[in-house]
């Protein structure tokens, strides 16, 4: 079958797609977007978590046929995302306040990351990934892009979460190499750094 969606503010086709296929492989395999990983392909890590309608959802979990018609949001759209969101008033999709329609959300365009928009190689970063740099929060870096995603949705929805909200909302990202403290540590600055700009404090 025949898959289109709204791929990172691009629309995307994807053909030949068998009934089982998930969207993690068409990411992956088939539109050249690594950045989500494949690890336990059973929904228990996060580390292929991506945005669909603006809802965080373990890609190896959704069928690609279901994402026809859709938006999806990967790790390499994050930066271009966040400025999207800047743009609208703190919110990108109709996951946040009272909402922005699935129409509004696909009219956003991200632009090509540095080189090749396909390889992820991105010339600027997203808040919260700049944060995850700055707090030492990636380490060998498989289970980061899941985070990363899931962080994001967080701080879209609730900009100054709780440390029992940021750990919930990465309650489904599992980390190896970490205590997650700096993780942990990477959202709150994340946060602070947000709510600096908001108020005109700097940071």
């Amino acid at each position: 079958m025949r898959v289109k969606f709204t791929v990172n503010g691009r629309e995307q086709q994807a053909d030949d797609v068998w009934e089982g296929e998930s969207l993690l492989y068409v990411l992956r395999e088939r539109m050249g977007l690594p950045g989500s990983k494949n690890a336990c392909e059973q929904g228990e890590c996060g580390s292929c978590t991506v945005r669909l309608d603006g809802v965080p959802v373990c890609s190896c979990l959704v069928a690609a046929g279901q994402a026809e018609g859709r938006e999806v949001v990967t790790v390499e759209g994050l930066a271009d995302y966040a400025e999207q969101r800047a743009q609208n008033g703190g919110c990108a999709t109709g996951a946040c306040g009272a909402g922005t329609s699935v129409d509004a959300a696909q009219r956003w365009q991200a632009k090509p990351a540095g080189a090749d928009g396909q390889t992820g190689e991105q010339v600027k970063l997203s808040p919260i990934q700049r944060a995850f740099i700055d707090a030492g929060a990636v380490q060998c870096g498989f289970c980061t892009p899941g985070l990363l995603v899931a962080a994001d949705e967080l701080l879209e929805r609730n900009a100054q979460p709780s440390d029992a909200d940021i750990r919930e909302a990465l309650s489904g990202n599992l980390c190896r190499c970490t205590g997650y403290e700096k993780i942990l540590d990477a959202v709150r600055l994340a946060a602070a750094r947000g709510d600096a700009q908001t108020t005109g404090t700097g940071a």
